[in-house]
C-alpha cells in the first residue's frame, strides 16, 4: 500500500480531520495534503510525526533491485 493512502486511512480511521492532525503532529496542512495525494518528496521526519500523532508505528526497509 502507498504511503500516503495508508496514513489518510490511518487518520480517517482514527476520524481526524486533516487540521487536526497536522496540529497533533505539528505539521503544515500542506505537507499532510502532498503526502496523502502520493508524493515521494517529503521529509521522513514529517511522515514520523504524524504516524507518532496517530500512535502507529512506522517500519522503513529498503529493497535492493537486480540489475
Amino acid at each position: 500500500m502507498h504511503i500516503g493512502k495508508e496514513l489518510k486511512e490511518r487518520r480517517l480511521n482514527a476520524k481526524l480531520s486533516q487540521e487536526k492532525l497536522c496540529e497533533l503532529a505539528n505539521v503544515t496542512k500542506p505537507t499532510l495534503i502532498k503526502i496523502e495525494k502520493g508524493s515521494n518528496n517529503y521529509n521522513i521526519d514529517k511522515l514520523i510525526q504524524l504516524f507518532d500523532a496517530l500512535e502507529r508505528v512506522v517500519k522503513i526497509s529498503t529493497q535492493t533491485k537486480k540489475l
